[in-house]
């Protein structure tokens, strides 16, 4: 039987993920500390979220497939998933507990971030290179600066000290400041490709990927996208590729051809429900775009 995909909200991983101490603040934020989870039947499935996740993982071990890429989350390393991403967690061979070991997840929604005075162009091009690692391993300075961190955030939330929400955003705005160095000074963020954007282009980058990445599954086209954000096509395809290395079509593509392939792997739709879902015009106009993208029929690559 195939795997059924589920899409959840920040809410819904706080209920189902396995704790110890949960440390939240309403629907927007929550700290979980993770120590061997072996019930979570839940978490055996691919499932897609609209939050923010840090996995800061102290010890122990699993691999985790986001977006059907498979990546071992191991001792002293920091996982962030971006909204949108696919995740499916798969247990270490041999072992009892899905989350063995000693974990910290770090969750935010949208509408949380949103709030912060952060200043996210700082974290835009670090937003490019987690399309290509997810994962950075972090050395002795950067584990005990995220140990103290997450712990001082717990101990906020979780006092009765008047004014703790209004503490709270400052010491999470510190905190993202503290993810983005380590995220920019880590050998492993070096992804082919990508450049470091002139400060004015970030916010156009931002503003397009959070476009396609709601509107991919039925708006393809460039018109769409320049219409929002009020530029001609060409030029629009111009500035992306300078910031990115790659073009606005080339972007949608990507994330439209991930789409296809976890519909394929997670559900039991049929070719045809899967090309009204996508809005192509007919099923061979699908095939041809799913074959240039991956060199394989769309059938293939469900049955392989």
């Amino acid at each position: 039987m195939r795997e059924i995909l589920q899409n959840i909200g920040l809410a819904e991983i706080k209920r189902v993920l396995p704790s110890g101490e949960d440390i939240h603040l309403g629907d927007d934020f929550f700290i979980i500390d993770i120590r061997d989870a072996s019930d979570q039947e839940f978490l055996r499935y691919p499932f897609r979220t609209d939050a923010f996740l840090a996995i800061f993982c102290e010890k122990g071990g699993f691999d985790l497939e986001i977006n059907l890429m498979k990546y071992h989350i191991e001792d002293s390393s920091l996982t962030v998933c971006i909204p949108g991403n696919i995740l499916k967690i798969e247990p270490a061979p041999g072992s009892d507990s899905i989350l063995p070991g000693r974990f910290v997840a770090f969750a935010v929604s949208r509408r949380f971030i949103s709030d912060l005075k952060f200043d996210f162009t700082r974290l835009f091009d670090s937003r490019l290179k987690f399309f290509y690692n997810p994962r950075i391993r972090l050395g002795r300075k950067e584990l005990y600066f995220c140990s103290h961190y997450f712990h001082l955030i717990k101990e906020v939330i979780g006092s009765d000290i008047q004014g703790k929400n209004e503490a709270l955003e400052p010491l999470v705005e510190s905190l993202l400041y503290v993810l983005s160095g380590m995220i920019m000074s880590n050998p492993q963020r070096d992804g082919e490709g990508l450049r470091t954007p002139q400060t004015r282009l970030n916010m156009l980058f931002e503003k397009f990927m959070s476009l396609v990445s709601e509107f991919h599954t039925s708006e393809r086209g460039m018109a769409f996208y320049s219409e929002r954000l009020g530029l001609t096509p060409k030029y629009l395809s111009r500035l992306i590729k300078q910031v990115s290395g790659r073009s606005a079509p080339e972007w949608i593509d990507s994330f439209v051809i991930q789409e296809a392939k976890s519909m394929l792997k997670y559900t039991n739709d049929s070719i045809k429900e899967i090309v009204y879902k996508l809005n192509f015009v007919n099923a061979s106009v699908f095939y041809k775009f799913f074959k240039a993208q991956t060199g394989m029929t769309p059938s293939a690559y469900r049955n392989g």
